[in-house]
């Protein structure tokens, strides 16, 4: 297991970080096609994950309508986990009630759900609060100064955002330099083999402000397991149920194809292939994954020894590449005399 730098701080965190999203009931809600594991399957899986070398791990209130953060808090108390052993990540912003406060990234619902976060957690202080989405009505200012009070007052160590388009995330970084805020360190987004759209804008951006990328649903909500088909066959899943992240099916499986084959040359499973794809980006700092079996955990587990050669990543990257898409194609038109390197004057 390697460890990254998270953003511009001094923490380091594991390159696979364990989702939690499968923590949970398994009946009487939308999360019952998520989630499912109960505290003794929640045990098992952190206590593997502990001991394979991952410190990061991942939550949200809305996760099983808060029952994921109580389920991973009374584990790390059932484990006996030193709290400086583990950075533990949680978000706030989708509905966790009926009322009309009770979600968005107003200071009111962030201040009331760090409470409850933390109590459901059984923590004095959580090392990364992000904000789950993109609040429209909610002033910028509003939010980052709920956050920054937040990290004055020791509740939170540092913050991050998700699901945010580029330009949203510059602007809030400006305000937080010009208003002396903690500024967001981390940017949780999809991105996968099979969903690059990140490159374009976003990755950038993460290079250029030096924020740390959290990759969520890297297997593409399953579909690049290899366990599926275009004819729609299977094993079954979280996919047959809840097809999320859309993805364009054809350019999806033209992608699983390549991978099977190089998983057969390498001797490992498709979706190890998958995963060391996403880990052999520059940009990454961590992948999250999440199971809810211990085999599945394992399987993923098992990425990070997985050592994909350059012909593979330049066979990969170009059975995935992203169509040409304004500006880019522009900017790359006429950029090209523009690199870095000496200038001599003609005659």
């Amino acid at each position: 297991m390697r460890y990254n730098q998270l953003g511009r701080t001094g923490m380091f965190v594991s390159e696979l970080c364990l989702g939690t999203m499968t923590f949970g009931p398994s009946e009487g809600s939308f999360w019952s096609t998520i989630a499912g594991v109960g505290q003794d399957g929640v045990n098992a899986i952190v206590d593997k994950s502990l001991k394979a070398g991952i410190n990061f791990i991942d939550t949200a209130n809305v996760y099983s309508a808060g029952e994921s953060e109580r389920l991973l808090g009374q584990s790390l108390v059932d484990l006996g986990v030193k709290r400086s052993d583990v950075v533990i990540a949680t978000k706030v912003y989708g509905s966790m009630g009926s009322r009309p406060n009770d979600r968005g990234a107003s200071r009111g619902h962030i201040m009331d759900a760090v409470e409850e976060s933390l109590e459901r957690l059984q923590l004095d202080h959580i090392d990364l609060f992000q904000i789950h989405g993109n609040d429209s009505v909610t002033p910028i200012e509003e939010t980052l100064r709920a956050l920054d009070d937040l990290v004055s007052g020791g509740l939170v160590r540092y913050v991050g955002v998700s699901n945010w388009a580029a330009w949203k995330m510059a602007k809030a970084l400006g305000v937080s330099e010009r208003m002396g805020y903690a500024r967001f360190e981390t940017v949780q987004a999809y991105y996968s083999i099979a969903g690059r759209d990140l490159e374009r804008e976003v990755a950038p951006f993460l290079a250029s402000e030096k924020l740390g990328l959290m990759v969520w649903s890297p297997l593409a909500g399953g579909l690049l397991s290899g366990k599926y088909d275009r004819d729609g066959g299977g094993e079954g899943g979280r996919l047959t149920a809840f097809s999320f992240p859309p993805v364009d099916r054809e350019r999806a499986f033209a992608c699983v194809d390549a991978m099977r084959e190089v998983a057969d040359a390498h001797g490992v499973t498709v979706a190890q292939v998958a995963l060391a794809y996403v880990l052999a980006k520059s940009f990454v700092t961590t992948v999250i994954i999440g199971a809810k079996r211990i085999e599945q955990l394992e399987d993923n587990l098992g990425a990070v020894a997985v050592k994909l050669s350059e012909a593979d990543i330049a066979r990969l990257d170009a059975v995935s590449a992203l169509p040409p898409e304004y500006p880019g194609w522009m900017i790359e038109r006429q950029g090209g005399d523009r690199t870095p390197q000496p200038f001599v004057a003609e005659g």
